[in-house]
């Protein structure tokens, strides 16, 4: 079989993209809006995958954003970015590729958005997150698995 033909079988689509879960808390409360703001964000990110059956596949990118200023924390977000997608055709380790480093490129933009809108109706200055290279941040995941089964 020629390359061209074993990628002609491939398939991958994006079924439906959704929020999944949302929170916000700004356990200061009034007193957050009383200090000038110099912010210090802290984004950690995490993808889950889950096989739904017939080549498709829940993806879920959750990111946890805390800020602080003023030496206490002014606001956390955490946001569970859920899609749904079909992958057919793939090697064992293209799809692992594909769920935890495409999936979550995709998801990205529509939890980066739900961010931003949440912190301005939070009344905080916006927030925009800086872009995350998924594909850098796989690779360097799959290094740290190997170098601990070592």
């Amino acid at each position: 079989m020629t390359e061209n033909a074993s990628a002609a079988e491939q398939i991958f689509m994006t079924k439906r993209i959704f929020v999944k879960d949302f929170s916000f808390e700004a356990p200061g409360g009034v007193d957050t809006f009383t200090h000038p703001w110099d912010p210090e964000v802290t984004v950690d990110v995490d993808v889950a995958k889950e096989a739904l059956g017939e080549d498709h596949y829940e993806v879920v990118l959750t990111l946890t954003i805390t800020t602080a200023n003023a030496g206490a924390t002014a606001f956390m977000i955490e946001v569970f970015q859920g899609g749904i997608f079909q992958c057919r055709g793939f090697a064992e380790d293209e799809l692992h590729r594909v769920l935890h480093a495409v999936c979550p490129n995709l998801l990205f933009p529509y939890a980066a958005e739900a961010v931003d809108g949440m912190t301005l109706k939070g009344s905080f200055p916006a927030l925009t997150l800086q872009p995350i290279n998924f594909d850098a941040l796989y690779q360097q995941n799959m290094r740290n698995d190997s170098e601990r089964s070592d």
